[in-house]
């Protein structure tokens, strides 16, 4: 990387355009009660962190690409002192954007920054921005450093499904893995179910820190909830589902509680939203075609139309067999949506007592949970939820890493 002196944040060095920390170890709130406020009025001066920004420049940059651009967002709002590494770029990311922060790229491109990395460990993050006191890893592009690590586990997706993934994937999650037991100072998960997937894995549990993130809502008018459902012909109430279509988000359990609900409301459609994702879905696409119009697959949609579906969803469902925290869930609470959402899972943690739970596997019971939704449970769960969604902000999200960062200079 091109050495550049950590400076304060005023712009990009290039031109490109709660409950705070719980841990160490891995308890959290009882009963599930959730993440509660933290104040971040006073300034988070704090030390000078290094944070990797990578992800934004994927095809899909997904939830982790929101967690790094509003933990950014929060941090700077309270005087945290932060700058971006990427891998060499000739364009902007698409889609998200970072606050202003100085942004140090690399001479190298993602693939081999990233095996760079991970098998000789250099660049060093502090020789790219020379004044950095803490190195943080916001995904599993964990760079070289001689400086206290904090990294960040989404989940271990590739312990639990490895044929998910090809055999140079898994090979570098795997090293990614060691170098994290072996060199993390914090690992910062977003969920106890996460956390005690990283203790499985052999983080020892006295580093694991256990921290939410957080949910920002855009304003909707019902002018434009209505908008959108005349540009998707969305003429009656509709359940809404969102993510990337990939296995683990079970959306032919989805199809199936749906083709159940369906013959007791059949006032009632299913919105699919998200990319196309990869993996085998012939049995999706059989079963969307056997429910005729009933199903409409709208692919991405940009912000302010996933405002609107989430604002103008009878009900939210969400039955992935496992998630690192389920963003989608919290998202929908905040929109007031009422959810059904996998039983024993991490999405259970963040629901607390505002979704309705349903096995994964059991499209009979998602579909019953899913006829509470839409029908007399709907009002109450819809103020259960926005109620829920309100304890988990970016600022409690950002106030407890800032925290983190103070402990280890």
């Amino acid at each position: 990387m091109t050495p550049a002196t950590f400076r304060e944040p005023r712009s990009h060095t290039k031109d490109v355009p709660g409950q705070g920390r719980v841990g160490p170890g891995l308890q959290g709130p009882p009963d599930q009660a959730g993440p509660g406020r933290v104040s971040c009025h006073r300034p988070l001066a704090g030390p000078r962190v290094a944070v990797v920004v990578e992800q934004l420049w994927q095809d899909v940059p997904g939830g982790s690409g929101t967690y790094i651009v509003e933990l950014t967002r929060a941090l700077r709002a309270g005087g945290a002192r932060l700058a971006g590494i990427a891998a060499r770029h000739s364009s902007d990311p698409v889609g998200l954007s970072l606050p202003s922060l100085p942004l140090q790229f690399s001479r190298l491109p993602r693939r081999l920054l990233y095996d760079s990395w991970n098998y000789l460990g250099r660049p060093l993050a502090e020789a790219a921005l020379p004044g950095t006191q803490v190195v943080h890893a916001t995904t599993w592009a964990v760079p070289g450093t001689h400086l206290p690590l904090v990294v960040t586990v989404h989940d271990l997706a590739f312990l639990r499904s490895p044929e998910h993934f090809t055999a140079r994937g898994n090979r570098y999650f795997q090293r990614s893995l060691a170098r994290v037991r072996a060199g993390a100072d914090v690992v910062i998960a977003p969920s106890r179910a996460t956390a005690e997937d990283c203790v499985d894995a052999g983080i020892a549990s006295k580093r694991v820190h256990v921290v939410p993130h957080g949910v920002r809502t855009r304003p909707v008018t019902d002018a434009e909830v209505t908008a959108f459902r005349d540009a998707h012909d969305l003429g009656g109430e509709y359940v809404l589902w969102t993510g990337t279509h990939e296995p683990r988000k079970n959306l032919s359990g989805v199809l199936g509680a749906f083709r159940l609900l369906s013959r007791a409301h059949p006032e009632v459609d299913l919105v699919l939203v998200g990319p196309a994702g990869w993996g085998d879905d012939s049995q999706e696409q059989r079963l969307v075609a056997d429910l005729g119009g009933r199903v409409h697959v709208l692919g991405r949609l940009g912000d302010a139309d996933l405002a609107a579906a989430y604002r103008g969803a009878r009900a939210f469902v969400f039955p992935s067999l496992w998630e690192g925290f389920g963003l989608p869930v919290l998202e929908a609470m905040a929109y007031g949506t009422p959810v059904v959402t996998s039983r024993g899972t991490c999405m259970e943690e963040v629901c607390g007592r505002a979704g309705l739970l349903a096995e994964a596997t059991d499209p009979e019971e998602i579909a019953a949970r899913l006829g509470d939704a839409v029908g007399p449970a709907h009002d109450e769960l819809a103020q259960a939820g926005l109620e829920r969604a309100a304890t988990f902000t970016w600022e409690a999200c950002a106030a407890a890493h800032a925290e983190v960062y103070a402990s280890l200079v």
